[in-house]
């Protein structure tokens, strides 16, 4: 079986929300599986170093992961239009990977979680897609096609599934949030299964 890798960084638990709803998508298209990974935080303490397993939640992504997946969903909070640090960190390590093509000719997918309604949403989105291109992978959108784009009245873009969690950072997502994640998922995967054949 197939798998996509659905590599993500939570804080407060929209983006794990987002990525569960991407990977069901993934899911219930046949012949292919969804890998859920994340990455450490990233230490204000030079000395301090993340535990080698989390302790809840997805186990830590490993180059095995990207080289193994057909595709990526990548997902991560906003940060002042920008990905989380831990996010970027990651992206920054993976100069092996890029020189050997790993990720190159795979379709890939963003989707992100902001506090306030213009917080940010498509320039994260937009920030993600930057790493990801230069490791030569195919960028695949949210069309228009989909009923909930147009109706949404919280998170939502052509760029990829997104989450408005307001001030107190409430990860449930809306009906249309959760249709746009699942039908991100299941588009991806079922461009990456055309790909990888």
């Amino acid at each position: 079986m197939s798998e996509i890798l659905v590599l993500y960084y939570s804080h407060r638990g929209s983006v794990h929300a987002l990525a569960q709803q991407v990977a069901r998508g993934i899911e219930a298209t046949a012949g292919v599986t969804a890998r859920l990974r994340t990455v450490p935080k990233v230490s204000p303490i030079c000395t301090a170093s993340a535990p080698e397993v989390p302790t809840t939640g997805a186990p830590y992504v490993e180059a095995a992961d990207l080289a193994e997946c057909i595709g990526l969903a990548l997902g991560s909070p906003t940060r002042f239009g920008n990905m989380a640090a831990p996010m970027k960190y990651f992206w920054d390590s993976t100069a092996s990977e890029w020189s050997a093509g790993t990720l190159a000719g795979k379709p890939a997918c963003v989707f992100t979680s902001t506090a306030s309604a213009h917080g940010g949403q498509e320039s994260t989105l937009l920030s993600m897609l930057l790493p990801l291109l230069h490791h030569g992978m195919l960028v695949v959108g949210l069309p228009y096609s989909e009923p909930a784009l147009a109706r949404t009245r919280s998170g939502g873009s052509p760029y990829g599934a997104s989450h408005l969690a307001g001030a107190d950072g409430d990860p449930k997502l809306t009906d249309d949030e959760r249709q746009l994640a699942f039908a991100q998922g299941r588009r991806l995967a079922a461009i990456a299964l055309k790909l990888a054949s």
